[in-house]
């Protein structure tokens, strides 16, 4: 038999998806930037999908090692401050609709009251009280 076969790894079990270990993305996309080697080669030699090793090099030139480790997207300081400011404005103006709410709520509570006043102090169409 050949040498180019080197390892051959069975996946047994219910799980799905195999679970790498921040350890061993970081050591993965390091040996992607130092081998010279291109981002395919390495991701055939450790069994890792290439877009899987492209989406952990870009996350970590995004947001580091704890990007990495969560395997998560990093979102800039300032788009979180521009997404909370925007929370807070939608905050005050559901506050100010729900006082508006509540004030036509009491005055069409005090129209129909008055209106069921008048019709008791109205005639009846028979002239009888």
């Amino acid at each position: 038999m050949s040498d180019d076969y080197q390892r051959i790894e069975v996946i047994t079990g219910t799980a799905r998806r195999r679970r790498w270990t921040t350890e061993q993305k970081l050591r993965i996309i390091e040996e992607s930037y130092d081998s010279g080697a291109s981002v395919s080669e390495v991701a055939r030699r450790n069994s890792v999908a290439p877009t899987l090793l492209f989406r952990w090099r870009r996350l970590m030139a995004e947001g580091g090692t704890v990007a990495v480790g969560s395997d998560d997207d990093v979102i800039a300081a300032s788009e979180v401050r521009r997404l909370e400011e925007r929370v807070r404005e939608l905050e005050r103006l559901l506050g100010k609709k729900t006082m508006e709410n509540e004030i036509l709520r009491e005055a069409l509570d005090k129209a129909r009251a008055k209106k069921q006043g008048l019709r008791l102090l109205s005639p009846r169409q028979d002239g009888s009280r």
